[in-house]
């Protein structure tokens, strides 16, 4: 890297660890650092939002997309806006009237403390496992664009984000979270501008090019259903059941609603994250194939396009902005999960009765778990990142399965929500078995496990009934 881009990047990695630090002199209590104090603008929750579902692999993934293909993918996140809908009308007034800290009091609440742990233990394995090999990725990504060793990538992203995370808390992470956000949409914006700066032709007969070459194609009709995830009816579904689930039933995402004064502005917040990310896919579809026109299609390993164009061809000091892109986009991941992991070990298997300094202690537990896992790995070890990334499909629906259970009057055996749970854990691994389209992984799982709750309920009962006439007899 040239001396600008290096005074770029540190520049922006100690403006983080600043601002951190400034504000963890507000945090009083755990209710301030894991909730923001419940004073949390709706605007800047909205946009840490976007920015923790957005990952470094969201970030090079989805211009890669549109390099190697069209803007079809937009498909899925149109099903998110949806999604997010559902959340606001079932999930989000449970929360806010029973002032919960953890989402997983809810299960608590309706089904006792012992689900309301299993919930919570199913929540931190999905988003260690799947964070953590996440985290690698970001290292991967990090080192194409910079040359650094992978584990020098991994370190200083790592240690950056700890710090802040742990001095701040939720407070810091979130606005810093809007900060990184308009940072790397700033880098995809700058990226579009270049490139339409460097080809031959004004900016409506390039877009025309690409439309005429089917680019910006994007609905898909063509194939099966059940077997191809970018369909339109399987995307759109897939997305609405995913955005339900990662939003409504996953801590790391809702703990951001959950810091807003009131139900009405976590509505606002979830529901605008939803229209926020589709413009936001559409930015780096664009960029993606406009990159695709500058590059003149040339062969590039998968998903290493964009990383690819900045390194050969970005100007010192664009350079040096689209790295704080990717460097924010991981950090709002990583320091979001490190945040709710520790709010849900302190809120659901401690009880609460934990101090603001054990909080913080825990939340740096954490946080080195993320690094260990990131470290223990190589970017060859392609099996382990895939089940790190899956494995939130694998889960949702199981978790879904009980938030929707809860809303019943039904009074339900613990047994039952156990066979129901394990049974939308094994369906997920019977669909992959036979090629079915992840995008249907939540909403057959999720089905699944209600299914096999009331069936395991009239089992139960009917059982229950023969034993007393026996007694009777």
């Amino acid at each position: 890297m040239q001396p600008l881009d290096i005074t770029i990047v540190v520049i922006f990695l100690l403006g983080n660890i600043l601002l951190g630090l400034l504000q963890g002199r507000s945090n009083k209590n755990n209710s301030d650092y894991f909730l923001g104090g419940h004073r949390l603008p709706w605007l800047v929750a909205m946009l840490s939002i976007v920015a923790t579902e957005t990952s470094v692999l969201t970030f090079v993934s989805v211009p890669g997309l549109a390099y190697r293909g069209d803007w079809t993918f937009l498909q899925l996140p149109l099903g998110y806006i949806f999604g997010r809908i559902l959340v606001s009308i079932f999930l989000l007034p449970a929360y806010f009237e029973n002032g919960v800290s953890s989402i997983y009091e809810i299960i608590g609440l309706r089904f006792g403390k012992g689900m309301q742990k299993l919930a919570s233990v199913v929540f931190l394995l999905t988003r260690i496992l799947g964070d953590g090999v996440r985290f690698l990725a970001t290292g991967v990504v990090v080192q194409v664009v910079t040359g650094w060793p992978l584990s020098t990538a991994v370190a200083i992203i790592g240690i950056v984000t700890l710090v802040y995370t742990i001095s701040g808390g939720l407070k810091t992470v979130v606005w810093l979270d809007s900060i990184q956000f308009g940072l790397y949409l700033l880098g995809g914006v700058a990226t579009i501008v270049f490139i339409l700066l460097q080809l031959e032709g004004d900016p409506v007969s390039i877009i025309s090019s690409l439309a005429d070459a089917g680019k910006l194609t994007m609905i898909d009709n063509g194939g099966n259903i059940l077997f191809n995830p970018m369909l339109f009816g399987s995307a759109f579904v897939g997305g609405i059941f995913l955005s339900f689930a990662s939003h409504g039933i996953d801590y790391m995402m809702v703990q951001r609603v959950l810091g807003c004064s009131d139900l009405a502005a976590a509505r606002k917040a979830m529901i605008g994250s939803g229209l926020f990310v589709f413009f936001q896919f559409m930015v780096f579809l664009l960029a993606g194939s406009l990159i695709y026109l500058f590059m003149h299609g040339m062969a590039t390993d998968k998903d290493r396009e964009f990383a690819t164009f900045i390194v050969r061809y970005l100007p010192s000091g664009l350079k040096g902005l689209l790295l704080a892109g990717i460097l924010s986009a991981a950090m709002s991941t990583i320091a979001s999960s490190i945040n709710s992991l520790a709010a849900s070990t302190v809120t659901d298997l401690l009880g609460g009765k934990v101090s603001l300094f054990m909080s913080k202690i825990i939340s740096a537990g954490w946080a080195f778990v993320l690094i260990a896992i990131a470290l223990m790995f190589d970017e060859s070890d392609k099996a382990i990142i895939m089940v790190g990334l899956e494995i939130a499909s694998f889960t949702y629906g199981g978790l879904l399965g009980l938030f929707l259970l809860s809303k019943s009057k039904r009074e339900i055996h613990p047994v039952s929500l156990g066979a129901g749970l394990v049974a939308s854990l094994g369906i997920v691994f019977v669909l992959k078995f036979f090629g079915l389209a992840w995008t249907w992984y939540i909403l057959v799982s999720v089905t699944l496990n209600i299914i096999v709750v009331f069936a395991s309920e009239m089992l139960l009962n009917a059982l229950g009934r023969k034993n007393g006439s026996k007694h009777k007899s």
